[in-house]
């Protein structure tokens, strides 16, 4: 039961650091192309050799981290053109799960996107009139929204997938230190009314504009060459 018990335990530890280092690459807490040195990571997530092995091991399948063979792991770089590839896929995942979504949603569906809108909504009107120190809340929103929309395709390996995606989009943004404002905001509220209309055709047109949009915006900055 001893050995049980301590395998457990190990796992939710394992889970948490993979979680807050996983976060940490998202929101440049941890910069692209940093080394990541185990004895220091150790320290700073509470947790043994072995299982930062793991963790990281874990994020380089996910390719945020990049496995230096017997030198060890670092955060993966990024790039112009990777966040043009990213983009890409995340427009072409997301244009046919809402398709799909809009297609199969319900009432409980509507309800789930009109709340996430709320929420979104909320947390962008309060940054255009105080600013908002709390990116990672106004970022989940986002998601959350996003996520939502896509809920019913019927499909959770797209929507898996997608969620992925959308992660590694929300990095470059973060990195960018990307806002284009009441754009997004309208283009986020257009989404909603295509939804609750079931027109998908009008949606993937928002969504195209909506992340090329942020895409230029991004690249424009001049962080990301």
């Amino acid at each position: 039961m001893a050995r049980t018990t301590s395998m457990i335990d190990e796992g939710t530890i394992g889970e948490r650091a993979y979680r807050r280092i996983r976060n940490d690459i998202l929101f440049g807490r941890l910069k692209p192309s940093e080394k990541l040195k185990l004895e220091r990571l150790k320290d700073d997530y509470g947790v043994s050799v072995s299982t930062l092995r793991e963790v990281l091991s874990r994020l380089a399948s996910e390719k945020l981290v990049v496995a230096e063979g017997q030198r060890g792991f670092e955060v993966a770089p990024v790039s112009a053109e990777d966040l043009k590839d990213i983009a890409s896929l995340r427009l072409l995942l997301e244009v046919h799960a809402i398709a799909q979504s809009f297609q199969s949603g319900d009432m409980e569906w509507e309800a789930r996107v009109v709340a996430a809108h709320h929420k979104l909504a909320a947390m962008e009107e309060k940054k255009k009139s105080e600013g908002s120190p709390d990116a990672e809340t106004w970022k989940r929103y986002d998601w959350e929204f996003h996520q939502a929309l896509i809920s019913a395709c019927g499909s959770c390996e797209l929507m898996e997938t997608h969620g992925a995606v959308f992660d590694k989009y929300l990095r470059y943004q973060v990195l960018a230190l990307t806002d284009r404002g009441d754009i997004a905001a309208r283009e986020h509220k257009q989404l909603m009314q295509c939804a609750l209309k079931r027109d998908a055709a009008k949606a993937g047109e928002v969504l195209k504009a909506h992340i090329n949009g942020g895409l230029e915006h991004a690249l424009a900055v001049g962080k990301i060459v």
